[in-house]
């Protein structure tokens, strides 16, 4: 007889986290919500407003501008990229969507980058 142990599926942990959170929080046109996604091998930014359901502006890791460097320094990037973009279509406040992810490593050094280069949340 075998017993198998059932492993918790954490991308599927993490999605309930999010909708719960997205249940709280949406974007409007005066302040959009800026979603972070991470994958293993790369992080995607949006600026989203949720009431016209478009995309504002956006960056990831398959930009040409990130190519180099680690995880951490490539997540840099796409914040400065990305809140470069949005401040360049006259938006300078947002509200944050971290993804469901804790807001540690890579999610917060695009955050604080994003913070830096003229976004505010």
């Amino acid at each position: 007889m075998k017993i198998v142990i059932s492993k918790p599926d954490k991308n599927k942990i993490r999605q309930k986290r999010h909708r719960r959170v997205r249940g709280k929080l949406s974007g409007t046109a005066d302040r959009p919500r800026l979603n972070v996604f991470r994958s293993n091998t790369g992080i995607y930014a949006q600026v989203i407003d949720d009431v016209a359901g478009v995309t504002l502006a956006s960056a990831s890791t398959l930009d040409k501008e990130v190519s180099k460097g680690t995880k951490i320094e490539q997540a840099v990037v796409v914040g400065k990229l990305v809140a470069e973009r949005a401040v360049a279509k006259g938006i300078s406040e947002v509200v944050f969507d971290r993804g469901g992810y804790l807001y540690h490593g890579r999610v917060k050094a695009l955050a604080d980058s994003a913070r830096e280069n003229g976004l505010k949340f």
